[in-house]
């Protein structure tokens, strides 16, 4: 369970030169969601994606370091979003008209694993926020956004004051709730600057937009004591402490549930 609630939260990075596959991947019960993506050149080839044909010093001095595509995120997001893997080999024609022929070029993507079924709660500036999941199950954060977005919230209407409509977030949302709720079958937070502190210029009025699962836990079976010890082969007989017996049921649990 930790191990697929880590790899449920892990931001993951993929890059391929031209000519190279790139392949993106998620676990069971998971989607690739991207979240950005560069396709191009903005260092020298010596520090990236070297060249696999020899160059002289006057063709690398002509190399372009200031040439990107903007159309590598839309591309990604028909390629790859929604999908638990994909892959394809990287090249220009992929990415439409070339901004920088003669340049070798490469394709660095960022993206994470979103889960199948997932949940959304929003709670307004100072309104207090709950989450909760059935017996047995606990919640694991996917993602938090505390401030006002481009696209504000139905549940939290943008109330201008006089101000422009900017977007602003908090850049610890999400480790603060992985530190409140994470892992608990239930929990609450004010969506305050208490809490999160002021993103935004004074007078935008915030919201809480929290994005979670959850995930069974595992069941501890009990120990059996009735049965005899086990014996080595010196006949002696061989103690399990608590600790290595819940161990082992946790991993049993584990691989039954995976």
């Amino acid at each position: 369970l930790a191990g697929y609630i880590s790899q449920v939260l892990k931001n993951y990075t993929d890059h391929a030169c031209d000519g190279e596959y790139v392949s993106l991947r998620c676990p069971h019960r998971t989607t690739i969601s991207i979240q950005s993506s560069f396709y191009g050149r903005i260092v020298p080839s010596h520090q990236m994606c070297p060249s696999r044909y020899p160059h002289s010093y006057a063709t690398l001095i002509k190399e372009d370091v200031a040439c990107s595509v903007g159309t590598s995120l839309q591309k990604m997001l028909d390629e790859c979003q929604d999908r638990r893997s994909c892959q394809f080999l990287v090249n220009s024609r992929l990415f439409g008209a070339d901004p920088c022929p003669g340049t070798g070029k490469y394709l660095i993507v960022w993206y994470k694993c979103r889960p199948n079924e997932y949940k959304s709660k929003v709670a307004c500036e100072d309104d207090k926020l709950r989450l909760s999941c059935k017996k047995s199950m606990v919640i694991a954060i996917y993602s938090a956004i505390f401030g006002r977005t481009q696209g504000g919230s139905l549940e939290c209407p943008y109330q201008s004051l006089g101000m422009p409509m900017i977007e602003c977030q908090s850049a610890t949302a999400l480790q603060l709730m992985i530190k409140r709720c994470h892992g608990k079958r239930s929990c609450s937070i004010y969506a305050s600057t208490y809490e999160f502190g002021d993103p935004c210029y004074p007078g935008i009025r915030k919201h809480l937009n929290v994005i979670y699962t959850c995930e069974i836990t595992p069941i501890l079976l009990p120990v059996d004591e009735t049965q005899p010890p086990a014996f080595n082969s010196s006949m002696e007989p061989v103690g399990v402490s608590t600790e290595m017996a819940l161990l082992s049921n946790i991993l049993a649990a584990y691989s039954f549930i995976t």
